[in-house]
């Protein structure tokens, strides 16, 4: 089977993990294409994209185009004769340089689609209940996570998994795939298939610090795929109430009880060891937290900083 040159667009540690399992392929990394370095923090630190750091690693060229319409840039790939093009958590690409590669341009994606298409597909597939989910690779069109697919693979959702965890998973499983893709189309053995219509597409739209907030007046397993949905990022929150003081609560894992009780959602009872948040049909004991402008920490840390467990409300 015959190499295939290719061009890599990504960013974040999931695109990471993809690049280095093409390198370690017998496919050709022609260039890395990333996200220009950005300062950040108090002391104005540059930092460096996963992507980048692995590619300087491991001396491949690297690429950081402001714009990906650049006349320099599109000339710059296009003389480097890639076969195809491989894209990981990137950015929106433009027609003109996703046509470029002769085999085209192809995309992995983190849902069985054409579900949860979108920003946040491992936050939603959890929040959902989902007890699967997995990853496609696709080919890139005009429209967003919409092209014909390539392959598909199903990774199982674990009960009490968070969206950290079957991130990680997804990300290994992923790598595989798109290896597994080049090598399909190195041999010119894929059949692209069209994406189902669907009349209720599942969404994964980008998530915003309100849409993290906790509904308490929800049933005890919603709030607790939700909250294992959202962590540990962006996490969670709920707003607390300790006396004449509010503050905002990230919640990042817990345990529930469905009961017969019938006590207001939202209800705080807690001790010296717990707390019980109640819920539409139960409720839900927060296990490791953080309060606002303080460190994570398990429960009991929390609640031995407070004088009373008697005034404990929701906002």
């Amino acid at each position: 089977m015959k190499p295939l040159k290719v061009i890599f667009f990504g960013t974040p540690e999931f695109a990471r993990t993809a690049l280095q399992a093409i390198h370690e392929s017998h496919h050709e990394i022609a260039a890395v294409v990333t996200v220009a370095d950005k300062a950040s923090g108090r002391g104005q630190k540059i930092n460096q994209s996963p992507v980048k750091m692995y590619a300087e690693e491991q001396h491949l060229r690297v690429l950081q185009p402001e714009k990906l319409r650049n006349p320099e840039f599109l000339e710059e790939i296009k003389a480097l004769n890639a076969d195809v093009f491989v894209v990981v958590a990137f950015r929106m690409m433009p027609k003109v340089l996703f046509e470029i590669p002769p085999l085209g341009t192809f995309n992995l994606h983190a849902s069985l689609l054409p579900d949860y298409r979108g920003a946040a597909p491992i936050n939603y597939a959890i929040i959902n209940g989902e007890t699967k989910t997995g990853a496609t690779t696709f080919f890139i069109n005009e429209k967003i996570d919409e092209g014909h697919m390539l392959l598909q693979t199903e990774v199982e959702i674990l009960p009490d998994e968070n969206a950290g965890q079957l991130h990680d998973k997804l990300m290994t499983t992923g790598a595989a795939l798109i290896v597994k893709t080049l090598d399909g189309l190195a041999a010119n053995s894929l059949t692209t298939t069209p994406q189902p219509h669907t009349e209720k597409p599942k969404n994964a739209f980008k998530i915003f610090k309100e849409d993290t907030r906790i509904n308490w007046n929800q049933k005890s397993e919603t709030v607790h795929n939700f909250i294992r949905g959202m962590s540990p990022y962006p996490a969670a929150f709920t707003t607390i109430k300790m006396g004449d003081e509010e503050k905002f609560l990230k919640i990042y894992t817990g345990k529930y009880e469905i009961t017969d009780a019938h006590t207001i959602p939202g209800t705080v009872k807690a001790d010296k060891n717990s707390i019980r948040i109640h819920t539409a049909d139960g409720f839900y004991c927060p296990l490791e937290v953080q309060l606002e402008g303080k460190k994570k920490m398990p429960v009991k840390d929390f609640l031995n900083g407070l004088r009373s467990f008697d005034d404990l409300s929701i906002a």
